[in-house]
């Protein structure tokens, strides 16, 4: 049987139209900003190979992301995942993972999660309804190995962010780097190595 994994994108959420339409007139469009991007996340599938079922959900509006909306979506999915599933979120995705396992079950015994430069307060803008309203212990409780990953150079979510995510789960592994921003390179090796040695 492949092992599971399933990777959910980053985006942007905002508490109000006004400040979704002030993002939207403020957002520095540059023509590599408009280009299809491939990263780590379009190649787990060739890099993993043919052991791995690689899922990975297009999450609803992800430029005005809305809890609920990602809430309803993820959980469609639920009847295809199998026990020892690996969870990995990238930026806003990282913070839908700890909200929704914060505070909800998983139907399914979780075998990783990998929080790729996930915020974890409103210190990084664009987080709207996705703070996590209570503590990280079911976090904890439910995920199995917990891998962080962050870089000093991120302009998008603090690397701050990395310690507050550690004091409240503190058995994670985490792992810090100096030259990954928000970790949209192509490869990603700490990632693939976290992954198979989850398997």
């Amino acid at each position: 049987m492949k092992k599971q994994v399933v990777v959910i994108h980053g985006g942007d959420s905002f508490r109000t139209r006004e400040e979704y339409l002030r993002f939207l007139r403020d957002f520095p469009l540059t023509m590599e900003s408009v280009r299809p991007k491939r990263d780590w996340k379009s190649f787990l599938p060739e890099v993993l190979g043919e052991g791995y079922d690689v899922l990975a959900p297009m999450m609803p509006n992800k430029t005005n992301a809305q809890y609920e909306d990602w809430k309803l979506w993820f959980e469609k999915m639920f009847p295809f995942l199998q026990d020892g599933v690996i969870l990995i979120g990238h930026s806003l995705g990282g913070m839908f993972l700890a909200k929704y396992l914060g505070e909800h079950v998983f139907p399914r015994r979780i075998g990783a999660l990998l929080l790729v430069a996930a915020p974890h307060s409103d210190n990084t803008e664009g987080v709207g309804d996705f703070l996590p309203t209570t503590a990280l212990d079911g976090v904890a409780r439910q995920a199995g190995n917990i891998f962080l990953f962050h870089s000093t150079d991120d302009d998008v979510v603090p690397y701050s962010e990395l310690a507050a995510y550690e004091k409240q789960l503190p058995s994670a592994h985490a792992m810090s780097f100096s030259d990954r921003g928000q970790f949209n390179q192509s490869e990603f090796p700490e990632l693939i190595r976290c992954i198979l040695g989850n398997a």
